[in-house]
């Protein structure tokens, strides 16, 4: 893993360096969008609807509109705010772990001590361990202030930004204003079934059907020969050139291709589960 940057905890007068990671990472397979005629590569332009030139990244600025006028905020201009310099993760206060509520968890991060000593991490992940605590601090990053959990994950303290107050929508449901009358009988039906369903939560039985489909999907057209050259999407070699089109593999029913693939990868879900 690769730190996203390096700052400190802070509260009172204990500075605490540690080093942020990702906690989760994205494992959907990135698909493209092609012209469904010849499989020519989709391209998004910036063009600048004033000169009509298509524009770079280095000379494309963040703007305000009000509706009447716009201001320019250019990368010197967002650099210069405090929050964006600060590498600090300051804690505001110390509340009980079952007061943040779980629809508030943004991004998770790990991090790391990146001092000398790895003391004062130790004795702020144990303290808070103890304590039955998480750490509500402020921090800033990617040119934005935010708020934050900072709790305990195992060995490790963890971040998590959260929402603010008023990014979380209300729920009212015309259907749930007026009374619903649950009989006993049916409350106890209920109860027995969660009870039959009752066990321990372990997020490695779960897995990604529609990525597994997804991948099976592809590795069958593959095998097909049902693929043309990169190099064709991208207008670089003729659509009709034989050199661009890609290697006819054995020929195999889509489906029973499908069927396979996704076979042999529960199998191996089921042989890692025993």
């Amino acid at each position: 893993m690769r730190s996203i940057w390096k700052g400190a905890i802070t509260f009172g007068l204990v500075n605490v360096p540690v080093a942020v990671y990702s906690a989760t990472e994205d494992h959907d397979i990135a698909l493209h969008q092609v012209h469904d005629a010849d499989g020519g590569r989709i391209r998004y332009q910036r063009r600048c609807e004033v000169c009509g030139r298509v524009v770079t990244y280095e000379h494309i600025d963040k703007a305000y509109d009000d509706g009447e006028v716009t201001v320019v905020l250019t990368d010197a201009d967002l650099k210069s705010l405090p929050e964006e310099r600060s590498r600090e993760i300051d804690v505001v206060s110390f509340v009980p772990n079952d007061q943040i509520d779980p629809i508030m968890f943004d991004r998770s991060y790990f991090l790391e001590p990146a001092g000398t000593s790895a003391k004062a991490y130790v004795l702020l992940r144990e303290t808070l361990e103890a304590t039955d605590r998480t750490a509500i601090v402020h921090f800033a990053l990617r040119q934005k202030s935010r708020l934050g959990a900072l709790r305990v994950h195992g060995d490790v303290l963890m971040l998590q930004s959260l929402l603010w107050g008023d990014e979380m929508r209300v729920a009212d449901f015309a259907a749930l204003a007026e009374p619903v009358r649950i009989s006993d009988k049916e409350l106890q039906l209920s109860h027995a079934l969660v009870e039959s369903f009752s066990t321990d939560f372990t997020p490695d039985e779960f897995s990604d059907d529609y990525q597994l489909q997804l991948r099976a999907l592809i590795d069958a057209k593959l095998a097909q020969g049902d693929a043309i050259s990169t190099a064709v999407t991208f207008g670089e070699t003729p659509a009709g050139d034989t050199q661009g089109e890609a290697h006819q593999g054995e020929v195999l029913d889509l489906m029973e291709a499908l069927r396979r693939s996704v076979e042999r990868s529960r199998g191996r879900e089921a042989r890692g589960a025993g």
